[in-house]
């Protein structure tokens, strides 16, 4: 094995008792909503919001997430399978011959947890989401809380693409080189490219940069601006990164001129979208 590869077989779970796993993936999800609740604190704070109004913001945030994010993956990428496998849209278990779940019970079904998602479902849940905490809680622009939750949505994707390497998925193609990630676990041989932590600190330095906007510069006060900026960068850098990505979902490689995938294609809208938002006619806050 060449030394300049490095071999990746760590166990993505952390622990496992009859069945249910707790693994690194989860670990990293509560990671990314503790220390966003911390900094939007700081954010709330400085806007004179009641930091009260954060509980119903995580709750519309976790909540819109998981299902966008599920039915994300349900209906962009695995339709073929779920069609026929319905519950499985809804429940954390698997069909399996002879499998037995959490402690014995269920005889027949496996517990896996819920493991497809997509970031695109978010993409379209959470705004959703946002427009009716807007309405209800805090009685300003939509525009106003996403261009703050933009700024934890880019430090949660930082978190969320590091589980996705402690679990040896999203990973590249082959580098072609001695240069890579070998990722063992997933029966790989040779070094390819760790997609998932290019993406992680792309998404992190995207923070930085947001975080800096809002605390430097009076571009929160431009509604929009911020939202738009996130938009643009990181779909963007998910657009360019997924020349580099083995494809998801087999038989769906390609869409356009045998050129984009499926996370491309539905990249291009929100990038779109994102450089409207930017340069659009400011409207400033209240």
């Amino acid at each position: 094995m060449n030394f300049l590869s490095i071999v990746w077989d760590w166990n993505p779970e952390i622990i496992n008792l009859g069945g249910f796993g707790i693994r690194w993936y989860s670990l990293m999800f509560v990671a990314a909503f503790i220390l966003g609740l911390r900094l939007m604190k700081k954010i709330y704070i400085n806007d004179n919001i009641a930091v009260e109004k954060l509980d119903p913001l995580f709750m519309y945030v976790f909540v819109s997430m998981l299902i966008g994010m599920r039915l994300g993956d349900v209906f962009f990428y695995s339709w073929d399978y779920y069609q026929n496998h319905l519950l499985e849209i809804i429940l954390p278990f698997k069909k399996q011959e002879g499998a037995s779940a959490l402690f014995g019970l269920l005889d027949g079904w496996k517990f896996t947890g819920f493991t497809g998602f997509a970031s695109h479902g978010a993409a379209i849940a959470i705004p959703i989401a946002m427009y009716f905490y807007a309405k209800k809680h805090l009685q300003k622009p939509w525009l106003f809380i996403l261009d703050r939750l933009g700024i934890m949505v880019a430090l949660a994707g930082f978190f969320i693409r590091f589980g996705n390497f402690f679990n040896s998925e999203i990973y590249g193609k082959p580098t072609g080189s001695s240069f890579g990630v070998i990722f063992k676990r997933a029966g790989e041989t040779v070094p390819r490219h760790p997609t998932q932590l290019y993406e992680a600190f792309s998404y992190l330095v995207l923070f930085f940069a947001l975080w800096y906007f809002y605390w430097k510069t009076d571009k929160k006060n431009q509604t929009g601006f911020l939202f738009g900026l996130f938009m643009v960068v990181l779909w963007s850098l998910r657009f360019v990164i997924e020349f580099l990505k083995e494809a998801q979902v087999e038989g769906r490689e390609d869409w356009v001129f045998n050129t984009l995938n499926t996370g491309q294609v539905l990249s291009i809208p929100l990038v779109l979208i994102g450089f409207w938002l930017m340069f659009r006619k400011p409207k400033a806050t209240a």
